[in-house]
């Protein structure tokens, strides 16, 4: 018996999330299109995918674009975008999309599947990435830890969680952990405040998870962060297990101790980060709650300080 054929795959904002898990996929056998920036789409061309993993390092075959249109034909698209920038790639693939095709929505926050929909006639799948990983040059992706994804459709609807849980397969039969979620609102919540325990910390202390989680300043602020994200979740109605949530965040720098935040790689480059789809919507979403958030303002306003300070022109 022959096996399926695998589906068309397309990875809009090929950084070091899309192109780990676009280049899992392709390993695997799926067709996959990474659409990124131009220096990335010359070596994807030249040489593949380089892929350095905690278990192989080779160089994977892809198709490359620099244009969201390249979207055409996949039935699968891996949005991976910054936060930042949700709307505005939404409404450029929306003429290119396939009619049956499926959007997954591989970004930090906690609202980005929720942006897409009403600028989509199509499925958009929200999930929750666990990985560490960063770009390492041209076409170049480090795995530094993790790898494993939560998937989740739309609350009520049976054909969307459907559609979820053909994606987590997809995933699964490339190698990568992927379960779907009954609550994916609250996943994305509890990742969310890990992100915001960590992203901040990591780009104003320069330090990897392991030596900042060691630090005693760390161990004092990062649960403060917690504490105040907890109950933002809480007072907006989402359905968050938070018992054990302190020993789960330390345990994410155990296991990845050499990892920089994404927000530390973006001051890093001169990029802008992503810091007010983080401890930024924290912020916003206790302000109008009503729920006070002092230490996360703080970090936001550092974050976003510092971000000014190190920005360099666009290229």
């Amino acid at each position: 018996m022959s096996k399926l054929p695998w589906p068309r795959v397309a990875v809009l904002g090929a950084g070091a999330v899309g192109c780990y898990f676009g280049g899992m996929l392709a390993r695997a056998g799926a067709p996959v299109t990474l659409i990124g920036r131009p220096a990335h789409v010359e070596a994807f061309r030249r040489d593949g995918l380089l892929m350095e993993t905690l278990t192989f390092t080779e160089h994977v075959p892809v198709a490359a674009s620099t244009e969201p249109a390249a979207v055409a034909g996949a039935e699968v698209v891996l949005v991976c975008v910054k936060s930042g920038d949700t709307e505005s790639v939404a409404r450029k693939m929306a003429p290119h999309l396939a009619p049956d095709a499926v959007v997954v929505s591989l970004q930090n926050g906690v609202d980005n599947a929720a942006r897409m929909r009403p600028l989509l006639e199509n499925e958009v799948i929200a999930a929750v990435v666990y990985v560490g990983c960063q770009m390492n040059g041209p076409g170049h992706v480090q795995h530094l830890g993790r790898g494993d994804l939560i998937v989740g459709g739309r609350a009520g609807s049976a054909e969307s969680a459907a559609r979820a849980a053909r994606v987590a397969a997809l995933f699964e039969r490339a190698g990568v952990p992927c379960r779907v979620s009954p609550n994916i609102d609250g996943d994305l919540w509890a990742k969310l405040i890990v992100n915001a325990a960590y992203n901040a910390v990591c780009a104003l202390s320069r330090l990897p998870y392991g030596a900042m989680i060691a630090s005693p300043w760390s161990r004092e602020v990062m649960p403060q962060v917690v504490e105040e994200a907890v109950a933002v979740a809480r007072a907006d109605g989402v359905r968050l297990d938070a018992d054990g949530m302190l020993e789960r965040m330390w345990k994410i720098g155990e296991a990845m101790p050499a990892q920089i935040s994404s927000t530390a790689q973006d001051i890093a480059l001169g990029k802008p980060t992503e810091i007010d789809a983080l401890n930024g919507y924290v912020v916003r979403r206790g302000a109008a709650l009503g729920v006070p958030t002092p230490v996360n303002r703080t970090l936001h306003a550092l974050v976003k300080l510092l971000e000014q300070a190190t920005a360099r022109p666009a290229r």
